[in-house]
């Protein structure tokens, strides 16, 4: 697998925000990345179930409008939004509920755009982990969509020696960082952000996390 950690963290624009979820506080972790590809083929990347194997897990279920789906091994969930071509929504079922929403839209210049953005109650796991117990895990996904798109036909990478290699680790250590200073931007306390940083690496990338 060949990838330049620093262009690829610098592809993907993060935020964090505020909202409510059925008269609930929630946090909303979204990131954007563009491919070099045409929105067609983006979208199919991304809702063909003979296709999202190659680059994020295997799936099954009726990948249609209401329909139930499961990832192996992850979440499964309902289908409650669909606009061909242009977005989709979905309930997102693992150890709780939480909702996952993805637009595509030509971003110029011959490239595509993805926007995701997981929405979740505000919990324990929030205040420990993070934006980025769920911001990390999807920006390795965006990099193994973006190593698809580039070559269609390579096998996917196997993501437990990604993420035991130096570069893995580099690159998992830089998208955590860079959710730290999402949260931040958003109105975390920096000790906080940057202490839940640190747990996500380390939950990430399997190593101990350094005393102080």
């Amino acid at each position: 697998m060949k990838f330049n950690v620093e262009d690829d963290l610098g592809a993907v624009e993060r935020s964090v925000s505020s909202l409510e979820r059925d008269g609930k506080p929630a946090r909303a972790v979204t990131m954007s990345r563009s491919f070099a590809t045409t929105v067609a083929d983006l979208w199919d990347a991304v809702t063909s179930g003979e296709r999202i194997p190659r680059w994020f897990a295997p799936v099954s279920g009726d990948l249609e409008l209401g329909g139930r789906y499961q990832l192996e091994g992850n979440a499964g969930g309902t289908i409650t939004a669909c606009e061909p071509r242009s977005h989709f929504a979905l309930t997102w079922e693992y150890a709780g509920v939480s909702w996952v929403e993805v637009g595509v839209a030509d971003g110029g210049d011959g490239t595509a755009r993805l926007t995701l953005s997981h929405i979740a109650h505000l919990s324990d796991y929030w205040d420990q982990y993070g934006p980025g117990a769920a911001g990390v895990g999807w920006e390795m996904g965006l990099l193994g969509l973006a190593l698809h798109i580039a070559q269609p036909d390579a096998p996917k990478p196997d993501e437990e020696a990604f993420a035991a290699s130096p570069d893995g680790k580099a690159f998992i250590t830089g998208s955590s960082e860079g959710w730290e200073q999402a949260a931040i931007v958003a109105g975390t306390d920096p000790e906080a952000a940057h202490a839940a940083a640190t747990r996500t690496t380390a939950f990430y990338t399997g190593e101990p996390i350094a005393p102080n």
